[in-house]
Protein backbone atom coordinates (compact mmCIF):
# COMPACT_ATOMS: atom_id res chain seq x y z
CA UNK A 1 0.00 0.00 0.00
CA UNK A 2 1.50 3.28 -1.09
CA UNK A 3 0.59 6.34 0.97
CA UNK A 4 1.33 9.75 -0.31
CA UNK A 5 3.44 12.36 1.46
CA UNK A 6 0.34 14.33 2.45
CA UNK A 7 -1.21 11.37 4.28
CA UNK A 8 2.09 10.50 5.98
CA UNK A 9 2.45 14.06 7.26
CA UNK A 10 -1.16 14.03 8.51
CA UNK A 11 -0.64 10.72 10.35
CA UNK A 12 2.57 11.98 11.99
CA UNK A 13 0.89 15.26 12.98
CA UNK A 14 -2.09 13.39 14.50
CA UNK A 15 0.23 11.07 16.44
CA UNK A 16 2.26 13.99 17.80
CA UNK A 17 -0.95 15.78 18.79
CA UNK A 18 -2.31 12.73 20.60
CA UNK A 19 0.96 12.29 22.45
CA UNK A 20 0.89 15.92 23.61
CA UNK A 21 -2.75 15.65 24.68
CA UNK A 22 -2.27 12.43 26.66
CA UNK A 23 0.90 13.67 28.36
CA UNK A 24 -0.89 16.75 29.66
CA UNK A 25 -3.72 17.26 32.14
CA UNK A 26 -6.20 15.39 29.95
CA UNK A 27 -3.98 12.31 30.06
CA UNK A 28 -3.66 12.63 33.84
CA UNK A 29 -7.44 12.81 34.18
CA UNK A 30 -7.88 9.76 31.97
CA UNK A 31 -5.27 7.85 33.99
CA UNK A 32 -7.00 8.78 37.28
CA UNK A 33 -10.31 7.66 35.84
CA UNK A 34 -8.84 4.33 34.77
CA UNK A 35 -7.25 3.75 38.20
CA UNK A 36 -10.63 4.06 39.87
CA UNK A 37 -11.40 5.01 43.48
CA UNK A 38 -8.50 3.00 44.92
CA UNK A 39 -6.00 5.23 43.15
CA UNK A 40 -7.47 8.45 44.56
CA UNK A 41 -7.07 7.66 48.23
CA UNK A 42 -9.07 5.63 50.68
CA UNK A 43 -12.11 6.78 52.59
CA UNK A 44 -11.16 8.18 56.04
CA UNK A 45 -13.48 5.73 57.81
CA UNK A 46 -11.81 2.79 56.13
CA UNK A 47 -8.37 4.11 57.05
CA UNK A 48 -9.42 4.45 60.71
CA UNK A 49 -10.85 0.94 60.76
CA UNK A 50 -7.66 -0.49 59.25
CA UNK A 51 -5.60 1.24 61.94
CA UNK A 52 -7.80 -0.30 64.66
CA UNK A 53 -7.41 -3.73 63.07
CA UNK A 54 -3.63 -3.30 62.91
CA UNK A 55 -3.58 -2.49 66.63
CA UNK A 56 -5.72 -5.51 67.48
CA UNK A 57 -3.54 -7.77 65.34
CA UNK A 58 -0.44 -6.54 67.18
CA UNK A 59 -2.10 -7.39 70.51
CA UNK A 60 -3.01 -10.87 69.27
CA UNK A 61 0.58 -11.42 68.09
CA UNK A 62 1.86 -10.46 71.56
CA UNK A 63 -0.54 -12.92 73.20
CA UNK A 64 0.52 -15.65 70.79
CA UNK A 65 4.19 -15.01 71.53
CA UNK A 66 3.47 -15.22 75.26
CA UNK A 67 1.56 -18.48 74.85
CA UNK A 68 4.38 -19.94 72.74
CA UNK A 69 6.93 -19.02 75.41
CA UNK A 70 4.81 -20.69 78.10
CA UNK A 71 4.40 -23.84 76.04
CA UNK A 72 8.10 -24.04 75.20
CA UNK A 73 9.13 -23.99 78.87
CA UNK A 74 9.86 -27.29 80.54
CA UNK A 75 6.45 -28.41 81.81
CA UNK A 76 7.91 -30.87 84.33
CA UNK A 77 10.56 -28.59 85.81
CA UNK A 78 8.48 -27.50 88.78
CA UNK A 79 7.30 -30.97 89.83
CA UNK A 80 8.83 -33.09 92.59
CA UNK A 81 11.17 -35.84 91.45
CA UNK A 82 9.96 -39.44 91.61
CA UNK A 83 10.32 -41.20 94.91
CA UNK A 84 9.89 -38.04 96.93
CA UNK A 85 6.30 -38.89 97.87
CA UNK A 86 5.85 -38.96 101.61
Amino acid sequence: MDIGPGLAIAIVAICIGLIKIFRGPVGGAVADRLRGPAGRGAHPGVVAEVEILKQRLAEVEERLDFAERLLSQDAHGDQLPRGAHR
